[in-house]
């Protein structure tokens, strides 16, 4: 039996931990090194971590649970690798599979 809440859950973790990574690259890294606040890399690093071990994580569920080719699964782990990329996963694969279960 397929879980939607698998999926639910890993849209949403998708979505932070692409804020997280934007916040990091944008935010956090400029801070650290023009403004002197490592505090930012390292608090930010942590959180973004986190969210990316969960994604790992529910990346793995749902490919089992929804019976997700290698390549479709491949595609969603590098979109968590770039920039904008787990918004460009939830637009392209995320809502289509969401909306056909």
């Amino acid at each position: 039996m397929k879980s939607h809440k698998s999926l639910k859950y890993f849209r949403f973790i998708a979505i932070a931990e692409g804020i997280s990574f934007l916040v990091l690259l944008f935010i956090a890294m400029p801070l650290k090194y023009f403004a002197q606040l490592p505090e930012a890399v390292l608090y930010t690093g942590w959180i973004h971590g986190l969210l990316f071990i969960l994604f790992c994580i529910l990346l793995l569920l749902v490919t089992i649970n929804f019976s997700w080719s290698l390549k479709k699964a491949a595609i969603a782990f590098i979109a968590s690798l770039l920039p904008f990329g787990t918004f460009i996963l939830d637009a392209k694969i995320l809502r289509k599979e969401s909306a056909r279960n």
